[in-house]
């Protein structure tokens, strides 16, 4: 079999792309005959498409395809989302009292935090996730009541006020860390009484009510961190029975069961906070043998070991953190009120944002729009 190999077709002319008449078959197949992606964007409906063709229709702000001779409307859901571009801190601790106040941030514009509302009960050691429009708060531990609470409670993000009740933990607990995929939280319950525990719950965060079983975490421990993408749950370091731990354990949100190992921090370390977007979770601050400004991150998706990302503005413990798509912000600490902001996707180190109401620690982060 002979083989003509060229480079360039042109006209007798070489001036331009030639003329055929009859058309070209491949394979059989008219060149002409191949059906093309048609789009219309018009009040009326398209009078000759071909099958899948795509009509905007301009009137009603609909959107159909052409099949077998009848339009079809085109019908979307948003995806959800646990991430969004206002930042909320609820509860903690000013000194040794626990806090009800609740305050919020715009993420992609520096500043000092703003009332926002209260908590149904004053509590610290709190966690906080979110479904992009509701936010949720999660145990903690009151100093002047029964000590570790069962509460859960919910926000509204995009408007100002105070939080109404959702539902209860199965039981009290106290330095709690919270992860959603955007339509369920999880709720790792820390510490239940004198030892720590590896218990997972979990909430749907459209419907208010108590929280279910989920599974385990691989090791018991409170004062660790969470972080999430839309599918996967990732909870880091954390205080254990032998001490501060470096272990990153992860969960599928979407289905229950227990957590399988990560990999592992660079620094062991208890008191940090995690905040993520839908690829990158940084983990920042935190407590082993003083203060730490250690911020190291993972491939949410990929399993391994935590890579350096850079540095707080100082070394902290008890800090909170929350992201928008592309900027992490973690807020407080050991007697500071100070926000700071990084860019997820560029190691580095850490921004002056503004400052909290006061002073806080053992505070919540979320966000949402």
């Amino acid at each position: 079999m002979s083989k003509i190999k060229v480079d360039t077709v042109t006209n007798v002319a070489g001036s331009g792309a030639p003329n055929i008449p009859d058309g070209i078959t491949i394979g059989g197949v008219a060149l002409a005959s191949v059906n093309t992606q048609e789009h219309y964007a018009q009040s009326t409906e398209p009078s000759s498409p071909k099958d899948g063709a795509v009509w905007y229709d301009t009137d009603d702000d609909k959107a159909y395809v052409y099949i077998n001779s009848e339009f079809y409307e085109l019908d979307y859901t948003n995806l959800p989302t646990n991430i969004g571009s206002r930042g909320i801190f609820g509860g903690g601790t000013e000194d040794t009292s626990q806090q009800v106040t609740i305050q919020y941030i715009t993420i992609a514009s520096a500043g000092n935090a703003t009332d926002f509302g209260d908590l149904t009960v004053g509590r610290y050691a709190v966690s906080g996730c979110s479904s992009g429009s509701r936010g949720v708060f999660a145990g903690g531990w009151n100093n002047t009541s029964s000590g570790r609470v069962n509460t859960i409670d919910y926000i509204t993000i995009a408007s100002t006020g105070n939080a109404t009740d959702f539902g209860d933990l199965t039981t009290t607990a106290r330095y709690t860390v919270s992860v959603s995929n955007g339509v369920r939280g999880v709720i790792s319950l820390g510490q239940t009484s004198s030892t720590y525990v590896n218990n997972l719950e979990y909430i749907t965060i459209a419907s208010a009510g108590n929280s279910t079983d989920f599974g385990d975490l691989t090791a018991s421990r409170n004062a660790h961190a969470g972080a999430a993408s839309t599918s996967r749950g990732l909870f880091a370091g954390g205080n254990y029975s032998g001490g501060k731990s470096n272990v990153i354990d992860y969960i599928t949100i979407a289905s229950t069961g227990n957590a399988a190992d990560f990999g592992d921090l660079t620094v062991a370390r208890n008191g940090l906070a995690g905040c993520s977007n839908s690829t990158r979770a940084v983990f920042a601050g935190g407590y082993n043998s003083g203060f730490r400004d250690t911020m190291d991150y993972v491939t949410i998706a990929t399993t391994g070991n935590a890579t350096d990302f850079g540095n707080l503005l100082a070394a902290k413990s008890s800090i909170a953190g929350l992201a928008s798509e592309t900027r992490g912000v973690f807020s407080g600490g050991s007697s500071s009120n100070v926000i700071q902001y990084i860019t997820i996707a560029t190691p580095g180190n850490a921004t002056d944002f503004g400052d909290l109401l006061e002073d806080r620690l053992n505070h919540a982060g979320l966000s949402g729009d």
